[in-house]
C-alpha cells in the first residue's frame, strides 16, 4: 500500500512542488489549501482553513476515513505580512500566527492518532527568517522562529511513537510570495525579474532557489529510509545566504 502524506498550503509554489515530489516518489498525496486550487499531483484535495480547529479535525477525520493511514505530515501553509512591527495591527499579527504556527499545533494534535501506531514523519516548512532576518517582516520571522522551536519540542515529545519531526528552512525561493515581498505589488513584471536576479547574485550559489529544490529536502526528511536517524533538526535550503557575514 502506498504511503500517505498530507501537504498543507498545497496551492502555493512550494506546496505544489512538494505534492509533485511525493507523487513522483510513489506516495498518495492529500493536498490541503484554504483556496480551491487545482493540484494534479494530489490524489485528494481538501479545501480548509488549517488554522481553525473544526476544519483541522475534519481534514484528518477524512484522511482516516478515506485512506486509513498517515505516514507523513508536511506543514507548509503560511502567510507573510511585510511591514514594520509598529504598523502591524493586532489582527494582522494574529492572522500570521494562526496560519503559520497555530495551524501546526492543530494539525499535529489531530494527525497524531493516525500516526502513532506505525510511526512516521512530520516536516515543518519554517524559513531562514527563523535564524537570520531583516526589517519589516517581524511577525513572519517570529512565527517561523516559533515553528523551529516547536519542531524541536515535538521531536522529543513524539519520539516514543516513532514519529520524527524536522524542519526545512527555505531562503529566497522563486515563488509568488517572494515576488510579493520584493515588490509589494507595485512594479511591472520585468522589474520583478530584475529584482529576483539581483537578489540571487547575493547568494553564495549565485541565484535564488526553485520550489522543487525545497521539495526534495522535504521528501528526504519524510522518507523513513533516507533520514531514519534524523529528528529535531533544521535543514537550511538557502543557497548559502545565511553562510556569508552581512559585513562582508
Amino acid at each position: 500500500m502506498k504511503p500517505v502524506v498530507v501537504v498543507t498550503g498545497v496551492g502555493g509554489g512550494i506546496g505544489q512542488a512538494i505534492a509533485h515530489a511525493f507523487a513522483d516518489a510513489g506516495w498518495t498525496v492529500v493536498g490541503v489549501d484554504v483556496r480551491e486550487v487545482e493540484v494534479d499531483a494530489a490524489a485528494r484535495f481538501i479545501q480548509a482553513d488549517v488554522s481553525e480547529e473544526a476544519s483541522s479535525a475534519r481534514i484528518f477525520a477524512r484522511v482516516n476515513e478515506e485512506e486509513g493511514r498517515l505516514d507523513a505530515l508536511i506543514n507548509n501553509a503560511a502567510i507573510q505580512i511585510c511591514k514594520p512591527l509598529v504598523e502591524t495591527t493586532p489582527d494582522e499579527w494574529d492572522a500570521v500566527m494562526a496560519s503559520n504556527l497555530r495551524s501546526v499545533y492543530l494539525a499535529v494534535r489531530h494527525a497524531h492518532p493516525l500516526m502513532q501506531e506505525r510511526g512516521g514523519a512530520i516536516v515543518n516548512v519554517s524559513s531562514v527568517h527563523a535564524i537570520a532576518t531583516s526589517a519589516n517582516i517581524a511577525a513572519y520571522a517570529a512565527s517561523k522562529g516559533g515553528l523551529l522551536a516547536l519542531t524541536r519540542a515535538l521531536a522529543i515529545e513524539l519520539s516514543d511513537d516513532a514519529i520524527r519531526v524536522n524542519a526545512v528552512l527555505p531562503g529566497a525561493i522563486d515563488t509568488p510570495m517572494l515576488h510579493s515581498g520584493l515588490t509589494r505589488g507595485h512594479l511591472p513584471e520585468g522589474q520583478v525579474t530584475e529584482l529576483v536576479r539581483a537578489l540571487g547574485k547575493r547568494h553564495v550559489i549565485g541565484r535564488v532557489g526553485q520550489p522543487e529544490e525545497v521539495a526534495q529536502a522535504v521528501l528526504f526528511l519524510a522518507d523513513r529510509e533516507r533520514s531514519s536517524f534524523v529528528t529535531g533538526q533544521a535543514l537550511v535550503v538557502d543557497g548559502g545566504a545565511t553562510t556569508r557575514l552581512s559585513t562582508e
